[in-house]
């Protein structure tokens, strides 16, 4: 009986190390080999705009720290929904990437009903690119220099004073429905198909504010034709220094940004998820990378894999309760 045991025993550590062999075996060679072939990187916008320029750029440079390539793939349409479902459902070996931002994990699931993909349970998380504040904007006939004085003039002017949006759930409309929600202010939404037709109409006087991304404001701003009252973030912008943020103004909560990262489909092996990290960190630290996203006014935010997990989490938790206290819900 007790050789039987004994024999059972070793049988069970046996294959325990086996085991743990294996694993590790494995581990090394997904560490050694990988990647030995072109990375496809999906960014879920058309060509030629911001979010695609910050892929390109990162990726240029990533690439190079991998040293392998890595390809963009432009899979625009449906609001970021087609490139989410390729991504969800491809291979979670490394060799499908895609670039998701506030709007594929954040504003959209906390606002759409009905989505085909889930932004916590679909994706693993590689980390995060960069962010960008958004910028509280006011006509210059808005008689307001400041946060204070513009409250006090939205409250003079019971919903007599419009807002702006790039479309219903958008950043652009979420951020100001937060600043409603902690003013309680009777500011009334005028959303719009894009951000460039709701410039127009804040620069022609057909609304009176909006709370843009900071890259898209900065040329108005610059030229006089629209005044920025307070930016988002826990951090003054280095584009905007005289301008505080909503932090420092007392309003709690407003650390929202247009931030941008990297996922790859669920069940991504750790070897993988960490050589990824640990090379996209070594391209945001490039000094000229940070002078290339400045551009875009983003800032480069590098972080581990858990910590951006963790952001995306906040981030939707941040924006789905919002959603449900000013009844914000949308068809896809």
């Amino acid at each position: 009986m007790k050789r039987r045991t004994t024999l059972k025993s070793l049988l069970g550590a046996t294959g325990l190390a086996t085991g743990i062999f294996n694993t590790v075996t494995e581990n090394a060679l997904a560490d050694s080999a990988y990647p030995n072939k072109p990375i496809k990187y999906i960014v879920p916008v058309s060509a030629g705009g911001g979010s695609d320029m910050i892929g390109r750029t990162v990726c240029e440079r990533w690439g190079r720290a991998l040293g392998q390539a890595i390809i963009v793939d432009n899979e625009g349409g449906g609001g970021g929904v087609i490139a989410c479902q390729n991504t969800a459902k491809a291979a979670p070996d490394g060799y499908t990437l895609m670039q998701g931002y506030v709007a594929t994990l954040g504003t959209s699931p906390a606002t759409r009903k009905n989505l085909p993909y889930d932004p916590i349970k679909d994706f693993t998380p590689i980390g995060m690119i960069g962010g960008t504040p958004n910028v509280l904007v006011v006509h210059p006939s808005v008689p307001a220099k400041n946060l204070k004085e513009f409250i006090d003039y939205i409250k003079k002017n019971p919903s007599q004073v419009s807002y702006g949006s790039s479309g219903q759930g958008s950043l652009t409309h979420l951020t100001m429905e937060l600043f409603k929600q902690v003013e309680d202010s009777p500011i009334v939404h005028i959303p719009y198909k894009g951000i460039a037709p709701a410039f127009n109409d804040l620069m022609g006087g057909q609304i009176q504010a909006m709370f843009p991304g900071l890259a898209a404001a900065l040329p108005h701003i610059r030229s006089g034709r629209v005044r920025a009252i307070a930016v988002t973030g826990t951090t003054r912008s280095s584009q905007l220094k005289d301008i505080p943020t909503l932090e420092e103004l007392g309003f709690k909560g407003f650390t929202a940004l247009q931030w941008y990262g990297v996922v790859g489909p669920a069940g991504m092996p750790a070897p993988i998820v960490r050589r990824l990290n640990e090379t996209l960190k070594i391209a945001l630290s490039a000094p000229e990378l940070k002078d290339k996203m400045s551009v875009e006014a983003v800032e480069p935010m590098a972080t581990t894999p858990e910590q951006f997990a963790q952001y995306i989490k906040a981030d939707l938790a941040r924006w789905t309760k919002l959603a449900k206290e000013r009844n914000i819900e949308l068809d896809n």
